[in-house]
């Protein structure tokens, strides 16, 4: 689930600076994948900053790259909830992709977006690199709506632009609510 998401620069960077911090800087990109750079927002010292992190962790435990955690249990599984707790983070992003198999056997990919053609906001955490590496940052995905369940089982969990703040919150039982699914309608577009 939410394997790939895209990014339109001017987008994403006039509506980050217009709302949120200025200067945030992305760069395009259509298919947005695991190991790339992306360009989120965290919060240090009361203000909003940008980290550029690469997506994806590899604990030892694991096989292959863990690229998103599930937001029903974020605050249980040892690997994320010291995290969750400390380093939560959020995604600007323009839309993401989800794959579904068509009648005829073959997999037909699937555009997910605002239906105000707004950027949205999506919920991870991130975990500090050692040595001046870029951070290493992990998606957080939830329940789908009734309009997505469709195409997938999960989904992003996204944040509403109203709830930043208490997504920022050090108070983790303010941020607690947000971990479900907003009810909201997409325009989904077959790619």
């Amino acid at each position: 689930m939410c394997g790939r998401f895209s990014i339109n620069k001017q987008q994403i960077e006039t509506w980050v600076t217009s709302n949120l911090l200025s200067p945030f800087a992305c760069v395009d990109n259509n298919d947005l994948c695991p190991s790339q750079t992306v360009s989120t927002i965290i919060k240090t010292a009361d203000k909003l900053a940008q980290q550029d992190a690469l997506w994806g962790i590899k604990p030892a435990w694991a096989n292959k790259l863990l690229i998103n955690g599930q937001a029903e249990s974020i605050t249980e599984k040892p690997t994320f909830k010291q995290a969750f707790k400390k380093q939560r983070c959020l995604i600007p992003f323009s839309t993401w992709f989800e794959w579904k198999t068509n009648e005829q056997g073959k997999k037909q990919k699937f555009q997910f977006a605002s239906n105000e053609n707004t950027p949205l906001l999506m919920a991870g955490i991130y975990y500090q690199a050692k040595d001046g590496d870029k951070p290493l940052l992990v998606t957080l995905t939830t329940k789908p709506t009734e309009q997505c369940a469709e195409y997938h089982n999960r989904m992003p969990l996204l944040i509403a632009d109203d709830a930043i703040n208490e997504w920022f919150s050090e108070e983790i039982n303010q941020v607690a609510p947000l971990l479900s699914t907003i009810e909201q309608p997409f325009q989904i577009t077959a790619s």
